[in-house]
């Protein structure tokens, strides 16, 4: 007698094809003693077998392959009338007896004798293997409760193999129709309506970058990010911080969370979407020691089945326990081979329609199809690009066709995102207004190779791709070859290049870009008199009590994703090096910063660290460098001093920071020196006894040797690094470190425009040079002649 009923206890991932590949994680993970200490709620399956007897009592099969045979398989108009006529047939048979009876006694068995609260979820035998995902092309129906109704959702669970998406996911994954049947879940709900829930991916799901786990999170019940329908909190842990039981949080991020689906109210619907209330919107939805708990046992489920995992979770509102609701592999990155690179480049710009989150870094450009539902998918053209408020899987066969996805709502975690990642697609999610910004029939541009924030462009632009296999590029044997970086957001897709590091994390873009506001605006808010200042820091700063630790807490995100991104490779941040009329610029900056002449040679750099108008600012920065190697422990961060003039100063400094929680050589802590002043190069040797050691700015070393102003269009054209005057001076502060015993490196874009410029780079035994992402890859090759030529000359 085949089997109906099979406990989630009584199951494992080798059942796939018993009760499907969901039900059999679900199984393991109740099962496996190595993942006793993860809670998931428990439940029973009804078994594909079940299946195979509710088709054959109805005779359903020859009726079933009658319909599909009439589906247009190349164009695929009909697909909506087929899926359909087969949904029909199927809500038209009927249950077995015995498998109803044994449904019912598993039922009350769960709920000890009672009605309970059940989810009730489709898993097909085919589905979340780590080849094809099938996430969302079945049923779920949530919130179900009694005989009748759990029995009428298993049906619609049964009708739900022959959805629209579902047969058109299976046409075009090559699985044969007859091939692939269903199970059934039934699990106990958890009040995730009075709580909170979302999903958790064991690699940052943009790169494909191993060392973190990706966690998001709404108010209420998750569908909502699966839809897409609202922005969710997201927060990035580091796995080897989580290891050594540091601080792992890396970076968080507040969502805007606009809706929370809870259980209907009893208008007959089993749940429903209200507006969240804006307490809730401006609270995360996970403390510190949840997001790590979780984090925890989604590294553990990671381990146990060896492979990146997608995984649910879910937060009781009522007794405050966080579970674990569904487990299954990561379908997308897993089959990317991640030492190909390939880059787009965008060869003019235009006026900006919209903004958004980028996912993947491609570039598209087409007509805009600005559609309500898919219902309206004979208005697209392929290549076109679609334009919608939201996805859901209902619109996954018109995704299908369009060369780009923009969306008004969503995050990374959401539908649109999903499915634009598994079919390669450039999307935009979370607009707010592209539905309103972008006109219908317009050509448009989709840009997400610029970080996480996505543009789209008026008109078709002319873009070139790139694609370079790194497995191919080989570094050179002796000097070290490190990234200049600002943007912590490309942090994770630049690791995958050939490098040794970091050789120059700049902290200005996270200022001017992310925090917004002028670090002693927040030391003295109290003091500040412009009240649309006032305003916009309020506004940045809401749900800080402290309004320093917003500056603290960005800044060391920022700081931390790009050590994590590099780990355990050195990455050298420099202190912050905004000239005061940058720095007026910010919010809340006109008021504490002097006005200069010549800001370039002015109130900058080293000068500013111990300066009553700004010392109270360092110290934030100080702080927040601080968080990230001692707390969470990732110390592979180095410091570097821009713009110090005298070794005095250079001592200064050095005590300032010492004061401020970044004793030099404290828990490996070493700090460098900017050389881009000829006073560092002619008293390079004193310097060295203050530093551990030099970066040469080849930018700043010109200006100053040759006298040239490089904001000045007017005498730019004398600027050029090659001088004989400027490489003299960068001979001899290399000389001068190699006698004292200290590394030496250079940021610059010489190296990468002249191979000459890197040969002597090289002859003069420099440790290190930094290349811009974009020059990278021409710098490597410069070296790499530079080093052969050393070689053949003996």
């Amino acid at each position: 007698m085949a089997t109906l009923i099979k406990q989630f206890k009584d199951t494992g991932i080798g059942d796939v094809a018993i009760v499907g590949g969901k039900n059999a994680s679900l199984g393991e993970m109740c099962s496996k003693p190595g993942l006793a200490n993860i809670p998931v709620p428990d439940g029973f399956a009804i078994t594909a077998m079940a299946f195979a007897d509710f088709l054959a009592i109805n005779a359903l099969h020859n009726p079933i392959n009658e319909i599909l045979q009439h589906l247009d398989r190349s164009t695929y108009s009909n697909l909506a009338d087929i899926g359909s006529r087969l949904r029909l047939l199927l809500s038209h048979a009927v249950l077995p007896p015995a498998l109803i009876e044994e449904i019912i006694a598993a039922y009350h068995a769960l709920g000890n004798g009672h009605d309970i609260d059940v989810a009730v979820r489709s898993s097909a035998t085919a589905e979340d293997l780590p080849q094809a995902s099938f996430a969302g092309q079945h049923e779920s129906f949530l919130n179900v409760r009694g005989k009748a109704p759990l029995l009428k959702a298993i049906k619609n669970c049964f009708a739900s193999l022959f959805t629209d998406r579902a047969i058109k996911y299976r046409e075009d994954n090559g699985f044969a129709h007859e091939k692939v049947l269903l199970s059934v879940g039934v699990q106990k709900m958890i009040r995730a309506d009075k709580g909170c829930s979302g999903v958790a991916f064991t690699l940052e799901p943009e790169s494909g970058f191993r060392n973190v786990i990706h966690i998001s999170g709404v108010w209420g019940l998750g569908e909502n990010i699966v839809q897409g329908a609202v922005t969710p909190d997201e927060f990035l842990v580091f796995k080897p911080s989580l290891v050594k039981e540091k601080y792992a949080i890396i970076q968080k991020r507040l969502g805007e969370k606009a809706k929370m689906m809870i259980y209907s109210s009893g208008d007959g619907r089993s749940v429903e979407n209200i507006q969240t209330p804006v307490n809730l919107q401006q609270r995360f939805v996970l403390t510190d020691e949840e997001i790590t708990k979780l984090a925890k046992w989604c590294m553990a489920i990671e381990q146990h089945y060896h492979r990146p995992m997608d995984i649910e979770w879910a937060k009781d509102g009522i007794t405050g326990n966080l579970f674990i609701l569904q487990a299954r592999p990561e379908t997308v990155q897993a089959k990317k081979n991640a030492l190909q690179v390939k880059n787009y480049i965008l060869l003019e710009k235009s006026a900006i329609l919209t903004h958004g989150e980028a996912i993947g870094n491609g570039l598209a450009a087409g007509r805009a199809r600005i559609l309500q539902s898919p219902s309206d998918a004979s208005k697209l053209e392929p290549g076109d690009i679609l334009v919608t408020t939201i996805t859901s899987p209902d619109w996954d066969p018109v995704m299908k066709k369009v060369a780009a996805i923009v969306t008004d709502k969503g995050g990374r975690t959401s539908h649109a995102a999903i499915v634009a990642r598994e079919l390669g697609l450039p999307a935009i999610v979370g607009c707010g207004n592209a539905t309103g910004t972008i006109t219908d029939g317009d050509f448009i541009t989709v840009c997400c190779n610029e970080g996480k924030t996505g543009t789209v462009y008026r008109g078709s632009l002319a873009y070139k791709e790139q694609i370079t296999d790194l497995s191919r590029i080989s570094k050179p044997r002796i000097t070290e070859v490190k990234l200049i970086t600002a943007d912590p957001d490309q942090a994770f897709r630049l690791s995958f290049y050939p490098n040794d590091g970091v050789g120059l994390m700049r902290l200005e873009f996270i200022i001017a870009r992310t925090i917004k506001i002028h670090p002693m605006a927040l030391v003295k808010f109290n003091e500040i008199t412009d009240n649309d200042a006032r305003l916009k820091i309020e506004a940045l700063t809401a749900g800080y009590a402290d309004k320093q630790q917003y500056f603290t807490e960005k800044l060391a995100g920022g700081i931390a994703t790009m050590a994590a991104a590099f780990y355990p490779k050195d990455v050298i941040v420099r202190m912050s090096d905004f000239k005061t009329n940058e720095y007026a610029n910010l919010i809340g900056g006109k008021a504490f910063e002097p006005t200069e002449e010549n800001p370039m040679i002015g109130f900058r750099g080293a000068s500013r660290y111990y300066h009553p108008l700004y010392r109270e600012g360092f110290r934030l920065e100080c702080e927040a460098v601080r968080k990230v190697r001692d707390d969470m422990g990732l110390t592979n961060v180095k410091l570097m001093i821009p713009f110090c003039r005298t070794p005095e100063e250079g001592s200064k400094v050095i005590e300032v920071m010492k004061n401020y929680g970044l004793a030099q050589g404290r828990n490996g802590l070493e700090i460098y020196m900017m050389a881009e002043i000829p006073s560092n190069v002619l008293l390079a040797s004193r310097f060295a006894e203050i530093f551990d050691g030099f970066s040469i700015g080849s930018n700043d070393l010109t200006q100053l040797t040759l006298g040239i102003d490089r904001d000045s269009s007017v005498i730019s054209g004398l600027f050029d690094e090659r001088d004989e005057a400027a490489t003299l001076m960068i001979e001899m502060l290399i000389r001068k470190a190699k006698d004292a015993g200290i590394k030496t490196g250079i940021c610059g874009q010489a190296p990468s425009d002249y191979p000459q410029y890197a040969q002597m780079l090289a002859g003069l035994g420099i440790d290190s040079i930094s290349f811009n992402p974009d020059a990278l890859l021409k710098g490597i090759e410069n070296v790499n002649y530079a080093e052969e030529q050393m070689m053949a000359d003996g």
